[in-house]
This record gives structure tokens, sequence and C-alpha cells, in this order.
């Protein structure tokens, strides 16, 4: 059965290529980010929006049921990342990194959680990092509004557990984007070594996750955190 998604994050990276791929299967797929979507495609919608704005969230979702009459899966792909020392990580940065990753991710996970509550069914799949469980240094702010998506998405997946709504979460490991453009190489090539399996993360290694948490052969399956590379807690 083909259905309806809703990815954030849509104008470029991983956001974009999950877009194109459940496009390619046959899926509606709605998209969203703070500028023009980058996707011209029969099936699929675009919306221009900060996802902090609730407002606008709710705007969206308001549209999406009217037109589709459903939504059956929320990938929250979109977020910020910044590598500081804590010490010299402004307020600023902070705040801006809690904001988009922490509160926004649960802002849609909210808006979204009411039209799958009626009709009791949908997935919902998270991102969260391998900084988390490897407290990685230069992280530490970034780690931590992921951890709270971690605790977020298993809290949730009780809450919700009884609409037989799923919340999992995906931690990816470097992949080559624009999040990570700005990172020096020598401390990816570091990161990369604390892995199990010592490579880049690829698209297709995150479609795959993907594809399993929102399979409907998964729904035994919720409040779970899959780390990539071989990482563990």
């Amino acid at each position: 059965m083909t259905k309806v998604i809703l990815i954030t994050g849509t104008r470029k990276g991983i956001g974009e290529a999950l877009a194109r791929h459940y496009l390619m299967l046959g899926n509606t797929v709605i998209g969203c980010s703070r500028e023009e979507g980058s996707i011209t495609h029969n099936s699929y919608r675009h919306f221009c929006l900060d996802i902090t704005d609730e407002s606008a969230v709710i705007s969206m979702i308001r549209s999406l049921k009217k037109e589709f009459g459903r939504l059956d899966v929320l990938i929250n792909n979109a977020g910020i990342a910044s590598m500081n020392h804590f010490i010299t990580t402004p307020l600023s940065t902070m705040e801006k990194l809690f904001r988009v990753n922490v509160l926004g991710t649960a802002l849609m996970m909210r808006e979204c959680a009411k039209v799958m509550m009626k009709q009791e069914r949908g997935r919902i799949i998270n991102f969260t990092t391998i900084a988390t469980p490897l407290h990685l240094e230069g992280e530490a702010i970034y780690a931590s509004a992921k951890a709270a998506i971690e605790n977020l998405t298993q809290t949730t997946s009780k809450e919700l557990s009884n609409y037989k709504i799923t919340v999992n979460a995906i931690g990816p490991t470097p992949i080559q984007t624009d999040l990570i453009k700005a990172v020096p190489k020598e401390k990816i090539d570091a990161l990369i070594e604390k892995q199990t399996l010592k490579r880049m993360g690829t698209f297709d290694d995150i479609t795959h996750v993907v594809d399993f948490f929102v399979d409907e052969k998964s729904d035994f399956l919720t409040g779970q955190i899959l780390y990539l590379g071989g990482v563990s807690r």
C-alpha cells in the first residue's frame, strides 16, 4: 500500500535523498524546509517553513490532512549541528541547537501524532547521532540535544503505543552532507576510527534503516535507537 509520508528538511542532503527514495516507490511525499524545495514531482508537496514556528507547522498539518485525509509516516530529519568546545560555545548557539533539534522535532511529532491518533496507526522516525553514545569532544551541546531526542523518542513511544503509533530513532555516522562540510578531515577520521565499521555512512545506509522502521511488519518495534557503524551504548 502506498503511503503519505512527511519528511522535514528535504531541500538537500539526507532529507532530499529520502524524499526521492519514497517517491520512486510510488508514495506521496510532503517535504518542508526554510527555503524552496529542489524536487519536482506530481506526488510531492513542499512547504516553506521553520519547524520551530508553531503556527506554520499547525497550518501545514491541517493542509495535508485536508488534501490527503491521512498521514502514515513522519520522518524528522531536519536539524542543525555545531562543533565547538563547550567553553567557547555561545549561548545563542546553545539555544539554536536545542530549539531546532529538540523543540522543532517535538512540535512536528505533536501535531502529526494528533492525525495518527485519530486513524489509529502511524510511524514516527527521529534522527539522533553517534556523537551521543560516543560522547564526542567538541560536540557537547549538539550531542546533548540529540540525547534529548532519544529520551523524547522512548517516552513518546509509550504514550502513543495505545494508538498503534511506533516511535523510533536512527543515529547515523558522518554522511557527506553540508552538515559536516566545515568539519576538518582529521576530526572526521578520528570519529570514524571510533566506529566498529570504519567508513563514512551513505544515503543508502540510512534509507535501509528507515525502510525497516516504516515497514508495516515492524509494528512490534518501538522506542528503539539504532546507531549505524557498529556503535552502541
